[in-house]
């Protein structure tokens, strides 16, 4: 079982703090795993996305208390699971810490698909995020906990 995930996106505000609450939420009780996310070029402190924070407040889910943070080379080399949206995430990370190749993988790696980013675009392109981050999360959980 991998006991510390990252996932990872660009900004940190729309899809991976998605992603992050979802697989806390699959995650088995009491299991000991640390998940969090961070982005590439993350958009430092501010808050997710107001509309993807509607979108969760819908399902029930809350993260207004997320705040964005800069992916660095040690949140990189302490993840046991790093899961990112687009294959170019996959790129820049393995180009800016080598050592990780083989622990980075498309949140979507299970369906073929990455998750295409929706900041400041319409509420049709959250909701396909939503979407998909979800569809993936299912998938990995499913592996991870055999859920």
């Amino acid at each position: 079982m991998f006991n510390r995930i990252l996932v990872v996106c660009v900004g940190n505000i729309c899809r991976s703090p998605v992603a992050e609450r979802f697989l806390m939420l699959r995650a088995p009780e009491n299991s000991g795993v640390q998940i969090s996310s961070a982005g590439i070029g993350a958009l430092v402190d501010h808050e997710a996305d107001p509309m993807m924070q509607r979108l969760m407040q819908e399902r029930g889910i809350d993260i207004s208390d997320h705040r964005a943070r800069q992916l660095t080379h040690e949140m990189s080399l302490n993840a046991e699971l790093i899961l990112v949206m687009e294959q170019r995430h996959l790129d820049d990370i393995h180009a800016a810490t080598p050592s990780v190749r083989g622990r980075v993988h498309l949140l979507g790696k299970w369906d073929d698909l990455e998750i295409p980013d929706p900041y400041k675009k319409s509420e049709e392109r959250f909701q396909e995020a939503l979407r998909l981050i979800e569809m993936g999360v299912d998938r990995w959980a499913a592996k991870l906990w055999r859920r």
